[in-house]
């Protein structure tokens, strides 16, 4: 079965129809979706979602572009509410946690100290619970990667890696896997194309990042966790390896890098 680590089901792009999502994704072998929160208003919805799709797991984080609204009560809820999902065997990791140096709004020098307090604090959480974090890393790779070797978590994800090679070994020595989803469909997506080639096959996880980054065929519609097989068929084809193989090392990839996932995927 295929693992889609990166998925949010919670979205309102799927009108109200997220468990028959993630059935339609079980029906194409999907066997696991991880569904990251954003912020502490989701934090229950993504708990939910995961409670009652047998194919779905959960993470819990204050993503970078929900920085400008949180405040410090939000890391103390946080942190009580990691804690009390450890007892769930459906809760993962923190994330989706990083970095955002992209969108003018978040690159302001208070907003980027802000960004950088709120993801070195929920490193911390992380390194408390021994849990590995899903990252957003946008413009800011080499940042979080100064961040994360300075508070190191118990692994993690790059998630929508599209950084240099350079960058990539050094979240692969760090014990880091890297997400790679649909951007590697389109043809023009030259150095994504060359990174899932060319890296380490044990060092990459599936994911689709649903409902944004559709696949070639489906963009720019919404993404589906059931698109899983169709995009790593492409990646398949690039790294001219079989289709079961790939299928095969990502599920272990994801299960090293998130051990709470194993014995959780559908019979």
């Amino acid at each position: 079965m295929w693992i889609d680590t990166h998925c949010h089901l919670d979205a309102r792009e799927f009108g109200g129809d997220s468990l028959g999502v993630a059935a339609r994704a079980l029906e194409k072998d999907v066997g696991m979706i991880v569904i990251p929160a954003i912020d502490r208003a989701n934090w229950p919805a993504v708990r939910d979602l995961a409670a009652n799709a047998p194919n779905a797991s959960y993470a819990i984080g204050i993503h970078p572009i929900c920085v400008p609204k949180a405040t410090d009560d939000d890391l103390v809820a946080m942190r009580e509410a990691v804690r009390a999902a450890m007892d769930d065997p459906r809760f993962v990791a923190i994330g989706e946690v990083g970095l955002d140096f992209f969108l003018p709004e978040l690159c302001e020098p208070a907003m980027r100290d802000k960004q950088i307090h709120y993801f070195r604090e929920q490193l911390k959480i992380a390194r408390e619970f021994g849990l590995p974090i899903l990252t957003h890393v946008r413009k800011s790779q080499d940042q979080v990667l100064k961040h994360v070797r300075q508070i190191p978590p118990a692994g993690g994800i790059a998630h929508a890696f599209n950084g240099s090679f350079q960058q990539a070994q050094g979240y692969i020595d760090i014990g880091f896997k890297l997400g790679f989803g649909g951007n590697l469909t389109f043809t023009r997506a030259l150095q994504i194309r060359r990174l899932a080639e060319q890296l380490p096959l044990s060092a990459i996880v599936m994911e689709t990042d649903a409902p944004d980054i559709a696949p070639q065929w489906l963009h720019p519609g919404v993404n589906t966790p059931d698109q899983v097989p169709g995009i790593a068929e492409v990646l398949a084809q690039l790294r001219g390896i079989p289709l079961e193989e790939l299928q095969s090392a990502t599920t272990a990839n994801a299960h090293s890098v998130m051990p709470r996932l194993r014995g959780l995927m559908p019979g």
